[in-house]
């Protein structure tokens, strides 16, 4: 996956999250089709070590009523997990492949025969994302994309399952030239006629949508000092007129989507659909990433679930329901990049919430205060831990300990016996203690809470026994 950094400049990205009691009903079995409100998804990422087996993950699941899901692979273990679950699927063909995807078609007869048709119809595969942003893609892959799109759809109709089963590329917004005012929406030049015409066109004739990846997120920390946090999360606001059009747009996100709208309108596509592949916020960031917190990322989740299960288009196009998938699932510790990285999951490792969100519509707020989306422990915001990874083998724990209280200079004092922390008397309680003091003394630094795989960073106060670990304010 491309760093979420690298957008930091433009005016938007995406993520996209799932939950509501409603879509078990409303939706036809056509993939991407509309019902009077919009669908709401969740991106199972696994750049992890310490996630739950993929069984579990769909008990996760379908226990918070998640019925759509988006995978960055085929990953076997996941997909056999997720069969039977009624949980509808988008894999992908990662960015490496597009080439060869692109060159033989052979080549994609045989990847949609091991990694799709194998496990249909017991998997409810409803579309294939070819590549993912491959526009930033260091590795130069805008060239193959089409041609791998086209040979795809074709490997499909061939074992008949082009049907049932969409094709579609997550964007980032990086490929539009503007964003601001909406009206204005309009695509890099340099992309519209060797890649955004023939892919559009490609959607178009096989009645699919454009898959976007848009995080106001960025959009907000790169001009917090032009756009109002409130716009961003979905809270209550002046709102923001179109100098060109006229519209009032009372939240960020519509906006981002309005204008790849527009974007495709300037090249002749008025008629494609958009569903937002990836958008969310972080629940926590480095010092310098303004507005990560667990706090604005439960405003803005919850009120972007709240926005979607409204049954309202955007400004633009107002009968076009929205279709989202939230980022991401879990935290993943294996993320390079800031901090922020590795904190848009919407669960621990652990299973347990990172924050609360009401999950469908009969769990929102009735009234109409402008707090309207209930936070755990609001004095944390933007506070974060450094707590020891439970699944790593005691050996590393120790080795982490060890050099957090010797060569490290963490304060593990308060872990020795007969200390206000040495109970309980675990090796992964005391770890956390220490790890989490040489995070605070080293100022939170990017890569001062790993130890080797052995950590990572957490947005709650951690809970071992009565004792209180320090934040380092």
């Amino acid at each position: 996956l491309i760093p979420k950094q690298t957008f930091l400049s433009i005016s938007a990205t995406m993520s996209l999250f799932v939950l509501s009691l409603l879509m078990l009903s409303s939706f036809s079995v056509m993939p991407f089709t509309h019902a009077d409100s919009g669908m709401i998804g969740v991106n199972y990422g696994r750049i992890a070590n310490n996630l739950p087996a993929p069984e579990k993950v769909v008990e996760l699941l379908k226990s918070q009523g998640i019925n759509r899901v988006k995978l960055y692979d085929t990953d076997s273990s996941v997909l056999t997990a997720l069969a039977n679950s009624g949980i509808k699927v988008v894999v992908s063909l990662p960015n490496e492949n597009l080439s060869a995807a692109a060159a033989d078609q052979s080549y994609t007869d045989a990847w949609v025969q091991d990694n799709v048709k194998k496990y249909t119809p017991a998997t409810d595969i409803e579309a294939i994302a070819v590549g993912n942003e491959v526009f930033v893609d260091p590795g130069n892959t805008t060239a193959y994309l089409v041609p791998a799109m086209k040979n795809v759809q074709s490997s499909l109709a061939k074992f008949s399952l082009d049907g049932a089963i969409k094709i579609s590329s997550p964007l980032a917004l990086s490929a539009l030239a503007n964003s601001y005012p909406p009206s204005a929406g309009s695509f890099k030049p340099d992309l519209i006629e060797p890649v955004i015409k023939p892919m559009l066109d490609f959607l178009r004739k096989t009645s699919s949508h454009l898959m976007v990846n848009a995080y106001p997120f960025f959009a907000y920390a790169a001009n917090a000092d032009k756009i109002s946090l409130e716009y961003a999360l979905f809270k209550e606001n002046a709102g923001n007129v179109d100098s060109g059009n006229g519209l009032k747009y009372e939240n960020l996100l519509d906006a981002q989507i309005d204008a790849v709208f527009a974007a495709m309108s300037a090249v002749g596509f008025n008629d494609v659909k958009v569903v937002v592949t990836e958008t969310g916020w972080p629940s926590a960031g480095d010092e310098n990433e303004i507005g990560a917190g667990s706090a604005n990322a439960a405003a803005y989740n919850g009120g972007l679930v709240k926005r979607v299960l409204t049954g309202n288009g955007t400004p633009l196009k107002p009968k076009e329901p929205l279709n989202v998938y939230l980022f991401a699932l879990f935290n993943e510790n294996q993320k390079t990049g800031p901090t922020s990285e590795r904190n848009y999951g919407l669960f621990y490792p652990n299973e347990n919430k990172v924050y609360d969100v009401p999950f469908s519509a009969k769990s929102m707020p009735v009234n109409d205060s402008k707090e309207k989306v209930p936070v755990k422990s609001p004095s944390h915001v933007g506070q974060t831990w450094c707590v020891a990874n439970g699944k790593t083998s005691k050996e590393k724990l120790q080795e982490g300990l060890d050099y957090a209280c010797g060569e490290g200079g963490a304060d593990c004092r308060p872990i020795q016996k007969g200390a206000t922390c040495y109970d309980p008397e675990s090796l992964e309680a005391h770890a956390s203690y220490a790890f989490n003091s040489y995070y605070q003394k080293n100022a939170r630094g990017v890569g001062t809470c790993d130890f080797g795989g052995a950590a990572y960073v957490v947005s709650q106060p951690p809970k071992y026994g009565k004792c209180e670990f320090p934040t380092g304010h």
